[in-house]
């Protein structure tokens, strides 16, 4: 894994991990917990180290620099679709954990 990729990699780690850690209940902690997996599961658990500079606690913030870490990973050889995917399911997790902590 290049370094570019690496990074990619452990930033979306970084926020998913901070959105999981920050969620209105268990039910969507284990959502983000899934989209954790699935990141390492496409990397063959060879992920890189999250960084523990995710200090600002904004969660709509941290869902758009996943969103966007996610999303750089296809200039870094990996499936569209497999990102695509990933993508979906932070934001069904984002959209369950808002609606919970709505309520």
């Amino acid at each position: 894994m290049q370094l570019g990729h690496a990074r990619s990699v452990a930033l979306a780690r970084t926020y998913v991990a901070a959105l999981a850690d920050h969620a209105a209940d268990e039910n969507a902690a284990s959502a983000y917990e899934h989209v954790l997996i699935e990141l390492d599961r496409l990397h063959d658990d060879q992920s890189p180290d999250n960084y523990a500079d995710a200090a600002a606690v904004d969660r709509d913030l941290w869902f758009e620099l996943a969103i966007v870490a996610i999303a750089n990973l296809t200039r870094h050889g990996v499936d569209p679709l497999s990102v695509e995917l990933i993508c979906w399911m932070l934001l069904d997790a984002h959209t369950a954990d808002v609606g919970q902590g709505a309520g």
